[in-house]
Formats: structure tokens, C-alpha cells, sequence
């Protein structure tokens, strides 16, 4: 017979709400499901690709298969050559759908045999079974079938019977590469000969260690032994299996030849549909398996949120020093003292010194603001030198716990974005500059206070004068007493030199004071810049830092997380 489509007796219903046998399950399930997500986001671009993508595909492959039928369950029968897995296939269906025999290779595509043909459709689609190899069993047989009440206890089951997983074709081998990653309930059909198969063991059985849940090994054709003979083979079997990483095996004995020999087989089958449980037990396996491959990418140690504050304070001190801040507020400072030289010096002895060259006048202090704000434009507010080595050794000690691949993400963290600090440096620069225009209040005071000497010795001069021309010379026969007396002139001489000597000790002590006021002008320039330098320091250099740090503490909760479920 090479394909069935139905047969003739009627489906048999099994009376159980959609998922509500595996509902405890299926909420375990969707909490590593996510917590899977959020590793794979976390760990891209981070973490070995690799292991990302079989995450992602494993995500895929959940999604695909929970989207499809939870009435089945998918079981695979897969086995070498002559372990006759096609006779215990044909055994369970009650008929002969899988070709068997003893050449290389007898089963060269994968055979379907469904119990309820309700929702399978798009299932078997899913896994690609060819429809020419499709076949249904609706219930029993007929009333002369001797496994017709056992059938119809396998509704819901999907039985797959795979080629040869050591056929020397390679396209065989393949075959079963692809069902063993999709089927809820592994089935490895072993003969008392080649159980220990060095290929089975190798390639699926070590690899699939951590899915003993929904894997099942049946050693086929226990006839060919000594009843004594059985127990032993068992054990050994047991022993090597377990050797092998796999927890407590499950084992059965079958023999399709002997009347009863595929019973305790059957049994297991119908105990695993009726339980609703294969499908989410094989994904938190697939999960489990790939939960341990991510524990190797975080470290025991408690992960750090962020740089400590000395080190932030160093960064900081750096990037000041790289920017010039203290020349710029050494520069500011002195831009204060000349400054305040118009308002606060000695107007006479500032008209004599104009009477010389003097190169400081040439630095228009009116438009050094202008200039300074001018200075401070793209890489030249700070060599990007400097601020590669403002970085150099910044995360050194953040990193010393953390795996490599995430010393090296928060290493380039803190680099991302290198290229934008010397204009965000010089802008910061930039904007931290005083307004020129604004001067303390007390300096207009001073000011008003030294022309006022200014008129008056300007005064007194012109008194001198007039004594000179009207009380020394006579230019005139009646002058008035104050202009006439040439008696006057030794007190409004003393009265000069006071008002030019309380303009002079005005202008010294002012200086004094301008010189006090510049330094803490300076200090507090500079601290305002290293305030702004701070910000850009925490927007370019910490922020990424610390969103590096909280992505490896949030990759390692949900690794630990993920790990721990897998342990219980």
C-alpha cells in the first residue's frame, strides 16, 4: 500500500479543552520564552552571533509550532539501518505504510501516520512531510482489528517514521538533522547490536542530553536474545546512556515479531497524547539546552552600574585638560584685571600710558569675548588626541569581572562616541564665557568716584593758573581775592597733589581688590566650565557606559533566571 488517505471508521474524539491538560506548562513555557527575548536583544551585537541565531531561530520554531495544532503530537521514530524503527512504525498504525528491509537505505522519506485529522493539516505542512507519504487513522479499524481500542486511544498522535540517520545518503542525514530539532517526543529505535553506535551517540544523543524529558530509546527485536540476555542488554544500555549525560533514561523493550511486543511502546504513546504535554516539554528542553550556552557568557560576580566617582572625577579632570579650561580661565582671569582697569584705574595715569606702545591695549578687550567664543569650534577646543587618551584605561576596573565580549562592548561604550567630544568640549567651552558687558556694580561706583578727582584737579590746575596770571603776573589791577593772591598757590598746590594722591591710592587699592576679585572670577570659571565639560562628559562617555553596564546586569538576571528554571 503506498498511501491512505483515511480509513473507513470514524474519527474517535477525545473530549478535552484545547490546552488545558499543559496549561501549567504552557505558562512556564511563555515565561522562557520571553525571558529568552530579552537575551537575544540584550546580547546582539555583543555576545557570540552564533549562539544569537540559534536563540532567534529557536524563537522562530516556538512561535511556528504553538501557532499550530496543541492537539498533536509530533513523535519521530528514528534509528540506524536494520534497527527495524519502519516494522515498529508499521506495528503501531495496525498496517504496513513504511517500507522495511534490511538494504541501505529502505526509508528514504519521512512517513506520517495521524490519529485525528483535525488541525493536521498545516502541521505536517510545517514539518514538510510529503503528502504522497501523508496517511490517517481515524479510529479503530474494524471490530476484528486487534489494536482498533488502543488506536483510537492515540488520537491526537503523529507518528513519523525517519530515514536512516547513518544512510550514506546525505540527504537522508539531513532529514533527520531537521526532525530531531522540531519533534516533541524524540523516539531512538536501537537493536541489541549497534545500541552502542558510535554515530547515534555522537551526533544526536550527547548533543541532546538535556532533552531526557521528551526523549525515548527503544531497544527493538529483544527476540533475538536470551530472555536473561534482555535485562543486561538494558542495563548497559542504561549505563551508557546516562555516561553519556542523559538523566534517567527512559527505555522500552519492543519486538514487533512477538504477539504483545510493541505494548509497553504503545503504552508510552498513548500516556504522552493523552498528557498534552510533549510540545511545551520539548521547547523548555530546546530553552534549557540553550539556557546553558548563555551562562558561559556572564560572570559570578555582581555586575557594576556605573563608573565610581573618582574615576567619573578623573574623566572629567581629563577632558578639562584636553579642552585647555585652566589656560581659559587663567586667560579669563586676566581679561578680568585689564577689564577693570577702565573702570577702577587712575584716568591721568591711564592717558600717560597711552602716550607709550602698549601691546596689551592691542587685544581689544571689547572683542575678546567675541574671539574667545571664536576659539573654541571643532577639534580645536580639544585635540582628538588628547581625548583619546582623556579615555584610555577608563573602564579598566568596571571590566576586570566582566566576561571579554562584554569588557569589550563597554570598552567601545566608552568610545562610541569619541568623534563628538572636541566639538562638544569647544562648545561647552564656548558657552560657559562671561558677557563682557556686565561689570560689578561698585566699579561704575569707582569709576564716577576717579573722574570726579579727575574734575577736580582739573579745577585746581585752572586755580593755579589764574593765581599764576592774576596774583603773580597782574594781568589784571582788581582781580579777586581767590585768583589774585599769589599767597594762595602753596595751598591749592597741597590741595592738588592730595586729590592726585587720593586718585592714586584709589586706583592701587581697587587693584588690590580687582586682583582678589579675579582670582575667585577665575576659580569660578573654571569650575563652571568643568561643570559643563561634566555634562558633556556624562552625555558622551558615562551615559553609554552605564546603559552598557545595566544591559550585562539585565542579560545576566534573565541568564541566571533562564539557568536556574533549568535546574529545577
Amino acid at each position: 500500500m503506498n498511501q491512505m488517505t483515511t480509513t473507513p471508521t470514524p474519527a474517535v474524539t477525545v473530549e478535552q479543552s484545547a490546552g488545558q491538560a499543559d496549561e501549567p506548562s504552557e505558562l512556564s513555557l511563555t515565561a522562557r520564552l520571553d525571558a529568552l527575548q530579552r537575551l537575544v536583544d540584550l546580547g546582539t551585537g555583543r555576545i557570540d552571533p552564533v549562539l544569537l541565531s540559534d536563540a532567534s531561530a529557536l524563537l522562530t520554531r516556538a512561535g511556528e509550532r504553538l501557532r499550530l495544532s496543541g492537539e498533536h503530537t509530533v513523535v519521530t521514530l528514528a534509528g540506524g539501518t536494520g534497527s527495524g524503527k519502519s516494522s515498529l512504525f508499521n506495528a503501531v498504525c495496525g498496517l504496513n505504510l513504511s517500507p522495511t528491509g534490511m538494504r541501505r537505505p529502505m526509508t528514504s522519506k519521512a512517513h506520517a501516520c495521524v490519529w485525528g485529522l483535525s488541525g493536521a493539516g498545516p502541521l505536517l505542512d510545517w514539518l514538510q512531510v510529503d503528502k504522497r507519504h501523508r496517511y490517517a487513522r481515524a479510529g479503530a479499524l474494524g471490530p476484528d482489528d486487534p489494536q482498533g481500542e488502543e488506536s483510537g486511544s492515540l488520537q491526537g498522535l503523529v507518528l513519523i517514521d525517519l530515514p536512516d540517520h547513518d544512510s550514506i545518503a546525505e540527504v537522508h542525514r539531513a532529514e533527520v538533522d531537521r526532525f530531531v530539532t522540531v519533534a516533541d517526543l524524540l523516539v531512538w529505535v536501537v537493536d541489541p547490536q549497534k545500541y552502542a553506535d558510535a554515530a547515534l551517540h555522537r551526533n544526536y544523543i550527547v548533543p541532546f542530553a538535556r532533552h531526557a524529558d521528551v526523549t525515548l530509546v527503544v531497544l527493538n527485536q529483544i527476540d533475538r536474545l536470551q530472555p536473561s540476555e534482555v535485562d543486561e542488554c538494558v542495563s548497559d544500555l542504561r549505563r551508557l546512556l546516562e555516561a553519556e549525560g542523559l538523566a534517567d533514561p527512559r527505555i522500552v523493550t519492543t519486538s514487533t515479531v512477538t504477539e504483545g511486543g510493541v505494548d509497553a511502546f504503545r503504552r508510552v504513546l498513548v500516556e504522552t497524547v493523552a498528557a498534552r504535554r510533549a510540545r511545551a516539554q520539548r521547547l523548555v528542553a530546546d530553552i534549557d539546552r540553550l539556557a546553558a550556552r548563555f551562562a558561559e557568557h556572564y560572570s559570578a560576580a555582581e555586575p557594576p552600574t556605573m563608573l565610581d566617582e573618582r574615576r567619573a572625577a578623573e574623566l572629567v579632570d581629563a577632558l578639562a585638560d584636553a579642552a585647555g579650561a585652566p589656560a581659559v580661565a587663567e586667560a579669563m582671569e586676566s581679561a578680568y584685571e585689564l577689564r577693570a582697569v577702565d573702570y577702577v584705574g587712575w584716568p591721568i595715569a591711564r592717558m600717560v600710558s597711552r602716550l607709550r606702545s602698549d601691546p596689551l591695549r592691542k587685544m581689544r578687550l571689547t572683542e575678546l569675548r567675541e574671539e574667545l567664543r571664536g576659539a573654541f569650534t571643532g577639534p580645536v577646543g580639544a585635540q582628538q588626541g588628547d581625548v583619546d587618551y582623556a579615555l584610555h584605561g577608563l573602564t579598566d576596573e568596571v571590566t576586570r569581572e566582566l566576561p571579554p565580549e562584554w569588557a569589550h562592548s563597554v570598552r567601545a561604550a566608552s568610545r562610541s562616541r569619541a568623534a563628538e567630544l572636541p566639538e562638544a568640549l569647544g562648545e561647552a567651552l564656548k558657552g560657559a564665557l562671561p558677557v563682557f558687558n556686565q561689570v560689578p556694580r561698585w566699579w561704575w561706583l569707582v569709576k564716577t568716584w576717579q573722574y570726579f578727582l579727575v574734575l577736580v584737579t582739573g579745577a585746581t590746575l585752572l586755580w593755579i593758573l589764574l593765581l599764576l596770571l592774576y596774583g603773580v603776573l597782574g594781568v589784571s589791577d582788581d582781580p579777586p581775592g581767590l585768583i589774585g593772591d599769589a599767597g594762595l598757590i602753596p595751598y591749592v598746590t597741597v590741595l592738588l597733589a592730595c586729590v592726585l594722591g587720593m586718585g592714586a591710592l584709589t586706583s592701587s587699592a581697587c587693584r588690590n581688590v580687582v586682583a582678589l576679585s579675579s582670582a575667585r572670577h577665575g576659580e569660578r570659571m573654571e569650575a563652571h566650565m568643568r561643570e559643563r565639560i561634566a555634562e558633556v562628559a556624562e552625555e558622551k562617555v558615562l551615559y553609554p557606559i552605564a546603559d552598557e553596564l545595566r544591559a550585562y546586569a539585565g542579560f545576566r538576571a534573565e541568564a541566571e533566571r533562564l539557568l536556574n528554571a533549568s535546574r529545577k
